[in-house]
């Protein structure tokens, strides 16, 4: 390869490398990543990664040109196989690798592909990503002959899966991998469960033939959804392509969305640990902190995205953290990573040793309306002026609101949220209130403000 690289403009993002195979992202872009890194992680004095890939048809050919050039520039690398993002970031800590990228198109479609990556123990993104660009452009690469080995790690991983599981209740439990890279794990871990356990589409199928693996979009739950009510199981659990995020459905098919399944999750962390801070993104309900509050927790709002929660997590130890987006994450008894298998299990766990169902756990949380989240055109160059129009704005008013992420304004009836998608071209919005009519009214207050600011609101 040329002693330069220059990327698609598209494909350096906020989160994670990602882009359309053989349009926006190619092979020679895997191997100037793998240059790319390799030089920064030996800037930390670092000469040691992981890597593992997804059940994607585009994945293994990008997996060689990345480890070509991680080898290129020097460091050694381990080779864990395909399996879930979480086998990755645990090869992280049971290899001592501290560094590891995973090739993942996640829940994009077939067509995408991209990695996640992880550097001296913390997330890599948003400057990081940025830096390898640049490091890219000019070719200030190290050059090197890094050794290859081959540690298959499932076996490991299931084994730490299963260790903190000890619920003992014969519990009836759907499962959804929704042909993602979760299928292989999932058999193996359900296999040493007490109860009754259904796998739904567990071959892994990088078309997705059944239904895309997004959890978080009701369509693709209702396959979850009658298979659960059919033969009368107690839950049912989904996963995102990659196995960082979940989702969950009560007995009745109910859909346990993410801040309602952190507000349950908190029960059995904050009885082990009162008075623990439990973190969640600014797109959460109210009902979530205000659950975490009766519950003796201290409840913390905090910016969208994986890796700036991850990162909040580690600053406040707090043992629990989740967003809406269905990435639920644990530091008690485990790594502070976003695992969906392992939350599926813990929640098994409180499941199995309290008398409640959790049906009767969902009943109980206080109820909300409000709308899926709202998606405005905005180009990315004019997004985030946008919104430092609005809390102008806001300010001048004297308004009740928060400026973590975004703005996020309480009203009496109340709140709605204004953010600039980290991601995307667009501008995000939800509003939450306690009944339909209130939900209008909050609504509209975030339209007269957009339109106060000169923001277009048309829907994407």
């Amino acid at each position: 390869m040329s002693d330069t690289h220059s990327f698609h403009p598209t494909i350096l993002r906020e989160y994670d490398i990602r882009g359309i195979v053989g349009k926006t992202l190619f092979p020679a872009d895997a191997e100037a990543i793998g240059r790319a890194f390799g030089s920064m992680m030996q800037e930390n004095g670092d000469t040691l990664v992981s890597v593992g890939y997804d059940g994607r048809a585009s994945s293994p050919e990008l997996e060689q040109s990345l480890i070509k050039g991680l080898q290129t520039s020097g460091v050694d690398v381990i080779r864990i196989g395909m399996g879930p993002t979480p086998m990755l970031y645990y090869s992280t800590y049971e290899l001592e690798t501290r560094n590891g990228i995973m090739i993942t198109g996640s829940h994009n479609p077939p067509s995408h592909n991209g990695f996640k990556m992880i550097m001296n123990g913390k997330p890599f993104f948003g400057q990081d990503i940025q830096k390898l660009g640049k490091l890219c452009a000019a070719g200030r690469w190290k050059s090197g002959h890094g050794a290859l080995r081959d540690h298959p790690l499932m076996d490991s991983y299931v084994e730490r899966l299963l260790q903190d599981f000890n619920a003992t209740a014969d519990m009836s439990v759907i499962w959804d991998c929704g042909n993602g890279v979760t299928g292989e794990a999932l058999r193996k871990v359900v296999a040493a469960l007490p109860g009754r356990h259904v796998l739904l589409y567990d071959e892994i199928d990088s078309t997705f033939p059944n239904h895309h693996p997004d959890p978080t979009v009701e369509k693709n739950l209702q396959d979850l959804i009658r298979t659960v009510k059919g033969i009368k199981a107690d839950l049912g659990i989904a996963f995102d392509g990659d196995g960082d995020r979940i989702g969950v459905v009560d007995s009745r098919g109910n859909i346990i969305w993410g801040d309602q399944l952190l507000a349950i999750l908190a029960r059995e962390v904050l009885q082990e640990r009162p008075g623990a801070a439990l973190i969640a993104d600014v797109k959460a309900s109210k009902a979530l902190f205000d659950e975490v509050d009766r519950l003796g927790g201290k409840p913390i709002m905090w910016k969208t995205g994986h890796s700036l929660i991850k990162t909040k997590m580690a600053e406040l130890s707090a043992p629990l953290a989740g967003e809406m987006s269905g990435h639920i994450f644990y530091n008690d008894h485990f790594y502070g990573f976003d695992d969906a298998i392992y939350v599926g299990l813990r929640l098994l766990n409180l499941l199995g040793n309290m008398s409640e169902s959790i049906d009767e756990l969902f009943d109980a949380l206080p109820k909300m309306v409000n709308t899926p989240e709202m998606r405005f055109t905005c180009p990315d160059e004019e997004k985030f002026d946008a919104v430092k129009r609005i809390k102008t704005n806001l300010e001048k008013e004297g308004a009740d609101f928060s400026d973590i992420d975004g703005v996020r304004v309480a009203v009496d009836e109340g709140w709605w949220l204004l953010r600039a998608s980290n991601t995307q071209a667009v501008l995000v919005a939800r509003c939450e209130a306690a009944d339909e009519a209130a939900l209008e009214t909050v609504k509209q207050a975030l339209m007269d403000n957009l339109k106060a600011a000169n923001i277009d609101f048309s829907m994407e």
